[in-house]
């Protein structure tokens, strides 16, 4: 039914799509089940760090696995092209504007404009991916529901391993239903434009990445809804700090101070990496604010 070459491919493909975790639409699916903006925002910088470094040698490690050669160079090239330009060209540009036009003109005059570009420049960015594979899709139906197996496999195994560790744990929900989400989510842009590098816009592996694109939308609004569903099981962000937790001699207002101490932490971690992402990605969403500038840490 699919020949040995084809069948390498497809799974060249499956891989390259796994190994480009999420940067965007998590996101759209944090906001969509009510996550906590901050922790979004840190795991966002985390998988651009990692991606930086870690992209490149899994792919060409699992792929060569698979028996497919892989053009190192060509690797290493995506991966320059597609995540260190534009984070580059993101960060100068922020630095830059802020610099000569103030941040209340670049968050209030240009954030919102080039949003708007972006959503434009994702679905063009989509339109083009669906034209080039129109005959693959349409003349390989079957192969593309044995491709979609284990992307479903791979965003329900992980989003539920995820999400019923952060149960485990008793995680608050609005940092257990990010941390499922990005688990789950790829960054499709990146893996489409690796496979069509690597091996061609016909060949299989980017009917795979294709492919993820096309399941992704539906499923993870699947998960959004289940984690939306399930809110109830986890406890609230006050709850999961008690006396107990911290020992005999500590009272109510002893665990709240803790409280507020733990989101400052994060958000100084957060304002550390938001300069790495806010602008990083051509046509990723308005990355939800911080008050990183207006907060006054006490030491």
């Amino acid at each position: 039914m699919i020949g040995e070459e084809l069948a390498k491919q497809y799974t060249a493909g499956v891989i390259i799509l796994a190994a480009a975790p999420c940067t965007a639409m998590v996101f759209v699916w944090s906001y969509l089940a009510d996550g906590d903006p901050a922790y979004t925002l840190v795991q966002v910088a985390v998988n651009d760090l990692l991606m930086l470094f870690l992209f490149a040698p899994i792919v060409g490690i699992l792929v060569g696995v698979s028996g497919l050669p892989v053009p190192f160079r060509v690797l290493l090239t995506s991966v320059v092209v597609f995540i260190v330009v534009p984070l580059t060209i993101g960060v100068i540009a922020r630095s830059t504007l802020i610099r000569y036009k103030g941040r209340e003109w670049f968050e209030r005059w240009f954030l919102p404009r080039l949003q708007s570009v972006a959503i434009v420049a994702l679905l063009t960015t989509l339109v083009f991916i669906f034209a080039f594979q129109a005959d693959n899709i349409l003349n390989n139906s079957l192969h593309v529901v044995l491709i979609a197996v284990p992307i479903l496999i791979q965003v329900y195994f992980n989003s539920s391993l995820a999400y019923g560790l952060m149960w485990l744990f008793r995680v608050p929900h609005n940092v257990a239903a990010p941390g499922a989400l990005i688990g789950a989510s790829n960054f499709f842009k990146l893996a489409v434009a690796t496979a069509i590098a690597l091996y061609g816009p016909g060949s299989g592996a980017a009917l795979a990445t294709v492919v993820g694109v096309l399941v992704e939308v539906p499923v993870m609004l699947s998960v959004c809804a289940a984690c939306n569903r399930t809110r109830g099981w986890f406890p609230s962000p006050a709850a999961t700090w008690s006396p107990r937790s911290w020992g005999p001699g500590m009272d109510a207002s002893d665990s709240g101070m803790h409280e507020d101490r733990r989101f400052e932490l994060q958000l100084r971690v957060a304002c550390l990496v938001q300069h790495l992402v806010v602008m990083g990605h051509d046509a990723s969403p308005q990355v939800p604010r911080t008050s990183c500038d207006q907060a006054d840490f006490a030491p």
